[in-house]
């Protein structure tokens, strides 16, 4: 009987301690953009819902990225006047104290519809924010991409980029100090196309080690085919040639896995991999939910393929 009490004890305990920690917050979320502010973590997702309820965004964040607190309706559509619909793949940066929300709205078809990529500004991370401009900030397709799935780089010399882009093309922009317009480059051009070999959306880029990694996803959003894959060249402007896929499915955990973003620790060679999935049991294109693992690399700078798990990540708080 004593030994029989244990045992119990033992499974109780190891139950309330076990790592489980995907998806890291409750609630249909996908297109996750993770970044840290203030030593804090943060991840602005969409609302994955049809397109006629997706009118807002929700923001959440965490001291150790385990523990994570909901901000409701950082934004939404009532801010945004034309805006109605279908808003989504928020990007964040923090410029001169000011927290820029870049973000698609109303999936245009084409350069007759009202819509593209907006962008917010608010005076702290979890909002309110307040549409910038009062208009798109890009509403035409440029080079045949789709003004959705818009990501914010930061580069080293200080130069900020709007790179982006649907329908399987992917420019890149400079954006001017304001975040109001843009920048032409030396040929008088303003938007460059980027696209590798694969790309369909969802770009990502970061830099580790003087090298310039270029992140996106392929297959189809609403299909278990959905997936990462990257490449790395020595500039922002590429030429990017793709290396491999390093996120995907695993048909006992989940499929639909993209959409991603990283979040490096500072001071650390530490990633993390932020990105949404479909678990097995839902069928709905809009049963996304938002996962993280960590991101390692190979002694030759290669991207090691991500595994997707129900652990998750173990807690690792940025304040000591």
């Amino acid at each position: 009987m004593k030994k029989l009490v244990l045992s119990l004890l033992f499974v109780v305990a190891y139950s309330l301690n076990a790592q489980n920690n995907n998806p890291v917050f409750p609630g249909w979320y996908a297109d996750p953009e993770g970044i840290i502010f203030n030593d804090e973590y943060w991840i602005f997702p969409t609302y994955s819902a049809p397109y006629e309820e997706q009118v807002f965004f929700d923001a959440f964040s965490s001291p150790d990225l385990v523990h994570w607190t909901k901000h409701e309706k950082v934004l939404d559509t009532s801010a945004v006047k034309w805006a109605k619909r279908a808003v989504w793949a928020p990007s964040i940066i923090e410029k001169d104290n000011k927290y820029y929300l870049f973000f698609g709205a109303n999936d245009i078809q084409n350069d007759h519809e009202l819509g593209g990529i907006g962008v917010a500004v608010s005076n702290a991370p979890g909002g309110p924010y307040k549409d910038l401009l009062g208009k798109p900030l890009i509403d035409k397709f440029h080079n045949g991409a789709q003004p959705i799935d818009q990501f914010v780089f930061h580069d080293q010399d200080g130069q900020y980029y709007l790179i982006y882009g649907g329908w399987k093309h992917c420019n890149i922009a400079k954006l001017n100090d304001d975040f109001t317009g843009f920048v032409p480059y030396e040929d008088g051009t303003v938007f460059k196309e980027i696209t590798p070999e694969g790309y369909v959306e969802g770009p990502f880029m970061f830099i580790r080690d003087g090298k310039y990694y270029f992140m996106w996803s392929e297959g189809g959003w609403t299909g278990p085919d959905y997936s990462v894959a990257y490449a790395i060249a020595d500039s922002p402007m590429g030429p990017f040639k793709r290396i491999d896929k390093i996120l995907q499915q695993d048909p006992e955990i989940a499929n639909g896995a993209g959409h991603h973003s990283v979040i490096k620790v500072p001071d650390a060679d530490t990633y993390y991999i932020v990105y949404h999935r479909r678990p097995m049991s839902e069928k709905g294109r809009d049963f996304r939910e938002t996962c993280i693992e960590v991101m390692e690399f190979d002694e030759n700078g290669h991207i090691l393929p991500v595994k997707i798990t129900k652990e998750g990540v173990k807690a690792h708080p940025l304040k000591k």
